[in-house]
């Protein structure tokens, strides 16, 4: 829906994971005033006839059965001004958690992955330098295990974490028409990590009291210093 000129440049994602029948329309609201706009709709630089038309609207249609029919979709119209309207078919997107997971030696990491649509399979993979290994959970169930709490949810849980488990790991949604990725950073600390701010400031502590007792004992001594001075000037 294109409601002014300053929307000259709108942006759509369309998730589109098995072969399907796609429409889109752009439409002017009414009470936006382009007069006789010229329509063209393009894919990339290929201009595509629309399929049908009213006064305020422009449909395609579009029947998507492999991948290399995804991509962008843009109708164009031009009068007074020029406003370009993008359709971007794609894949579903994997849902996660984007910040660093952290947790502690032995204990465990949480991951979980959803989609907009059910996918026909989940991978997960930890990266090893610049390739991505699969984890085959059924023969690590010591260290692995995978929760399905729904057809487009994916859980993975990492148990008993040692400094070994640090990396980056990915979980792949399998499409008809292609996968998505989304890619998990983990952190291990040591479990008496958060015990050094306590020890830091029990540290602090111990000097300020040593260095007082220290500065009692010495002006104790001074004072019996000059106590004696005083005694042998008598």
């Amino acid at each position: 829906l294109i409601i002014g000129a300053s929307a000259a440049a709108l942006q759509k994602n369309v998730s589109v994971g098995n072969p399907t029948k796609v429409e889109l329309t752009c439409k002017l609201d009414e009470h936006f005033d382009l007069k006789n706009p010229q329509v063209t709709w393009k894919r990339g630089s290929e201009t595509i006839s629309h399929t049908s038309k009213t006064q305020n609207s422009w449909t395609i249609q579009l029947t998507i059965s492999e991948s290399s029919q995804l991509g962008s979709y843009s109708c164009i119209l031009k009068g007074e001004v020029e406003i370009i309207a993008t359709f971007h078919l794609q894949v579903p997107e994997i849902e996660g958690k984007d910040r660093p997971i952290i947790t502690y030696e032995g204990d465990l990491a949480v991951m979980v992955c959803k989609t907009e649509y059910a996918p026909m399979a989940w991978t997960w993979y930890m990266s090893n330098g610049t390739e991505l290994v699969a984890i085959d959970t059924s023969s690590h169930t010591d260290k692995f295990r995978l929760k399905r709490q729904a057809a487009n949810i994916n859980r993975l849980e990492i148990l008993k974490l040692t400094k070994k488990d640090i990396g980056v790991y990915w979980c792949e949604a399998a499409f008809r028409l292609g996968s998505s990725k989304k890619s998990f950073e983990l952190r291990v600390l040591s479990i008496i990590a958060p015990l050094k701010p306590f020890v830091a400031v029990v540290a602090e502590v111990t000097i300020l009291v040593t260095t007082i007792a220290l500065y009692e004992v010495y002006s104790k001594r001074k004072e019996g210093e000059r106590e004696f001075d005083q005694i042998e000037q008598l």
